[in-house]
């Protein structure tokens, strides 16, 4: 069965090698926005002759034709996912590294009266919120 990031490279007219296929299935099967390393560990457990730099050429191409997003979350490595097909903004959590991704339309539509409020008219955006766990309430008054 073909992925949905195979299908779109297809439609953009790029050649699949098998390798490629392997790098799309995988960037296609991520729900954790894995770096470069992480797709490669992946893609070797499918196909052990993949190598490194096959797969920083394969990202930065399918980076090039908008087949997947890149992410700079502030931990020094680019992190990637499949291009969205609806918009969404992601919550960092600092403490394990988990991209949680969520829409909220209160927010949506203040960028827009803030663009609209400053001349504007909003064409784009990325909003990443950085976080860390709450600490649970104990319940003795001491936090």
């Amino acid at each position: 069965m073909i992925s949905r990031l195979e299908q779109l490279c297809l439609d953009k007219g790029l050649k699949m090698t098998e390798q490629r296929r392997v790098i799309a299935r995988v960037l296609s099967e991520s729900a954790d926005h894995p770096d470069v390393e992480q797709v490669y560990r992946r893609a070797t457990a499918i196909d052990p002759h993949i190598s490194i730099a096959t797969v920083y050429r394969t990202v930065r191409l399918f980076e090039e034709a908008n087949i997947i997003a890149r992410h700079d979350f502030g931990d020094g490595r680019s992190r990637y996912e499949e291009m969205p097909s609806a918009h969404h903004d992601h919550l960092i959590d600092l403490q394990s590294g988990q991209v949680v991704e969520f829409r909220n339309e209160e927010i949506e539509k203040l960028q827009e009266a803030v663009a609209n409020k400053l001349g504007y008219e909003l064409v784009g955006h990325r909003l990443e919120l950085y976080a860390i766990p709450r600490r649970a309430k104990t319940g003795h008054g001491m936090e």
